[in-house]
């Protein structure tokens, strides 16, 4: 009867046995434990990549020990100039494509995104309830007409078709997510830059672009991961294996129809893991803090 009575007193103490429950030193124990394990059993497929990227080819499957029995760094050798163009000339091609792609994306989708936000112009709500729409739409439903125009053009076996449409303002996502973002600026800033005879472009450049390094920042990591893993997109517009990527460069390595070179694959697999592990590193905190505040008023 009495716990169905509130009190306080009853709900503080409740509250006290909770915390000492989790703070006790068994407890944490366990979780750390638990914890440990789960991330080793996520974690147990790259460290064996990393680890087979150094084992002789017959060793690669012949055990799951993430210790080399003998060490070894031929496969780098063979992976880094086993193929008729060196795999740095890929590695290359990737990250140019890659750089370009994040300098398109921030400059044209942070313009539309302050367009959206800040601008009065006819049409507005439509122009952005449409460009939310395509979000929806899957890229193989417009391929064939796209690669029919950059064909026309004269683009096919070249970089172009997949670094120009990031110029204009094409991923929705990152649109949407620096509309949130600008969105929690405070209008103040826009009405005193004005007072001060700036116009929208000088607002732009000096006053939103200046607060929003944290959504910059998460823009500019997804985009280059994403077009640095992207093989889909390669695959369909180049042709030449001068201009291949390094993920289509890791597709050679394995051939259905003759012996495949797993130890060159796990090696190179390993070194195109590294640019996206050391730029998460470097913009972690401004990644997390640009997910974080995207959306909220400050």
């Amino acid at each position: 009867m009495i716990d169905t009575v509130y009190s306080p007193a009853l709900a503080k103490a409740r509250l006290a046995a909770e915390d000492k429950a989790k703070s006790s030193p068994y407890t944490r124990a366990v979780l750390y434990a638990v914890l440990v394990a789960a991330s080793f059993i996520m974690l147990y497929p790259l460290l064996w990549m990393i680890s087979s990227s150094f084992k002789p080819e017959n060793e690669i499957f012949s055990t799951t020990s993430l210790i080399p029995e003998t060490f070894s760094l031929d496969a780098y050798r063979r992976g880094w100039n086993g193929l008729s163009v060196s795999f740095g000339k890929m590695f290359f091609n990737s990250l140019v494509i890659s750089v370009l792609v994040v300098v398109g994306n921030l400059m044209s989708c942070s313009m539309a995104a302050y367009a959206f936000t800040r601008l009065r112009f006819k049409g507005r709500g439509f122009w952005f309830a449409l460009m939310l729409g395509t979000m929806m739409m899957p890229q193989h439903a417009v391929l064939i007409p796209q690669y029919m125009m950059f064909l026309k053009l004269g683009w096919v076996n070249t970089i172009l078709p997949l670094v120009v449409p990031k110029f204009l303002a094409i991923d929705a996502f990152f649109i949407f997510l620096m509309v949130q973002f600008f969105r929690g600026i405070p209008r103040e800033l826009d009405e005193a830059a004005i007072m001060d005879g700036a116009g929208p472009l000088r607002i732009f450049l000096k006053v939103m672009l200046p607060l929003s390094t944290p959504v910059l920042a998460t823009a500019a990591v997804f985009s280059f991961i994403w077009t640095w893993d992207d093989f889909f997109a390669p695959l369909i517009y180049l042709n030449d294996i001068e201009n291949y990527t390094a993920q289509l460069g890791l597709r050679t390595f394995v051939d259905a129809t003759a012996q495949s070179d797993w130890g060159a694959l796990l090696a190179m697999s390993t070194l195109t893991v590294l640019p996206i592990f050391v730029l998460f590193i470097l913009f972690q905190r401004l990644l997390i803090e640009g997910i974080a505040t995207t959306g909220m008023k400050r």
